[in-house]
């Protein structure tokens, strides 16, 4: 598939992903986000990609929904954000649902839809100079993406509902302190982390890093005693694969463990 609006390979096992409309502040339009649910199936369904990192070129992270794009639509504007809100969803379910872990590195100010992207990472390291704000309803939208799921389970529906209200803007000092994101960084050493980071993961056990993240996104539903036999089952089908019982002789042998990722 050709892009045109994000930047995509596949090197070290990483699959990076590149949103590339800095003139535009990388707005999510029709087009971005079809190809973010692109990207995100490749890597999926690809077994070389045991990482994946987001980021984004220009001085903005991704300023949300393209309102400009979405004002020049001329059929109906609710199909348009239909289509729009569910390619956007169809890569933000395969990219949590994936084994492979997704770093995301946050530069500039990350709004709307942006913030909803930046946040839905495994692991997210913003910028210092990195800000973040939900912005919707000041446009007369109500949230997407995926941050009416995940916020409340970060920071609790209180202050949840207070960012989406008010449309308050966080510094990367505050999304730290609020657990909205998980490293900063200063601005020049951004893109080395989240490499560093990303290559790290790649070199990494990935089916057991597939079922942690399988594990903590059912634990919101399911009973302690269904969540321990999930668990149960998990250890025990992890212990057929290559990497636990490599992982547990390094240990004994004192090691470095060899990870195939499976």
């Amino acid at each position: 598939m050709t892009y045109e609006t994000i930047l995509f390979e596949k090197r070290d096992a990483v699959g990076r992903i590149t949103l590339n409309r800095p003139d535009d502040a990388n707005a999510l339009n029709l087009t971005m986000a079809t190809e973010l649910h692109s990207a995100a199936l490749d890597c999926d369904r690809d077994p070389a990609v045991r990482a994946v990192l987001l980021s984004a070129v220009g001085k903005m992270f991704s300023g949300g929904g393209d309102l400009k794009s979405f004002n020049a639509e001329k059929g109906p504007l609710s199909r348009h954000l239909m289509r729009t809100a569910g390619e956007f969803h169809r890569a933000v379910s395969i990219f949590n649902r994936m084994a492979a872990p997704l770093v995301i590195a946050v530069n500039g100010v990350a709004a709307g839809g942006g913030f909803s992207l930046a946040i839905m990472g495994d692991l997210v390291i913003a910028a210092d100079s990195a800000r973040f704000t939900l912005a919707y309803t000041a446009a007369g939208l109500s949230p997407d993406g995926s941050s009416t799921f995940f916020l409340p389970r970060f920071i609790g529906a209180r202050r949840a509902k207070e960012l989406m209200l008010t449309n308050r803007m966080l510094s990367a000092a505050e999304a730290l302190d609020y657990a909205i994101v998980d490293r900063v960084v200063p601005d020049a050493d951004l893109a080395g982390e989240a490499e560093k980071q990303a290559l790290a993961f790649a070199q990494g056990p990935t089916s057991a890093y597939g079922a942690v993240k399988r594990l903590v996104n059912a634990s919101f539903n399911e009973s302690l005693e269904t969540q321990m036999e999930l668990e149960s089952r998990s250890i025990s089908r992890l212990s057929d694969g290559h990497d636990a019982p490599e992982g547990i002789a390094a240990f004994t042998e004192k090691r470095k463990p060899d990870f195939k990722g499976h």
